[in-house]
């Protein structure tokens, strides 16, 4: 992935844990749990200025506790996903077009851009999803609907879709954490 260098960045405290977010003068650019698989490495945190005032990040944090709090349905945020390559920005697009409370298959998004045949390239790109729950890379399941990877963990996962009430299959790995939707973390 190609991180952007002019970027500032702040944490915010979720109900899921601990979150980076990242913003450009284009949008936001990057929302990852600590824990996260295909995050920045360290390095990148620190060049990038942290900046708790920045307007992307402060809409992103007040969109994100009413999301938790179960008002928000639909997220309106600038993004920069400038670093994807163009296919992984075909597949970040589709996920945007799946509905709060419902989910689709790898298979599903395959077929979406147009590449059925590569479900596997289709995986790759949604775990790379570099700005996670706002372009809503848990919505994907396996073509049997159950429950398969999720970069930020599988709890987190079931968590996000319980908050959105889709239908999924239990999966025996993974077990839900208490989501405190009350928190008044800014």
């Amino acid at each position: 992935m190609k991180w952007p260098i002019q970027a500032v960045q702040s944490t915010w405290d979720s109900p899921l844990g601990p979150i980076n977010l990242c913003a450009t003068p284009q949008g936001l650019a990057g929302l990852w749990f600590h824990d996260q698989r295909h995050r920045p490495d360290a390095t990148w945190f620190q060049r990038w200025a942290i900046d708790n005032q920045q307007p992307v990040l402060l809409e992103t944090q007040r969109q994100l506790r009413a999301f938790f709090d179960g008002t928000l349905k639909r997220f309106d945020l600038p993004l920069d996903l400038t670093a994807g390559t163009p296919f992984q920005r075909a597949i970040w697009a589709a996920l945007q077009g799946i509905p709060m409370g419902h989910t689709n298959s790898y298979g599903e998004v395959a077929q979406q851009v147009g590449r059925a045949a590569a479900v596997r390239a289709v995986g790759a790109a949604v775990g790379r999803n570099p700005v996670s729950i706002v372009v809503p890379c848990h919505r994907v399941m396996g073509a049997n609907g159950a429950l398969t990877g999720y970069a930020g963990g599988l709890d987190r996962k079931t968590a996000l879709l319980s908050l959105e009430e889709a239908v999924i299959q239990s999966n025996k790995n993974a077990s839900m954490p208490a989501l405190n939707v009350n928190s008044s973390s800014a």
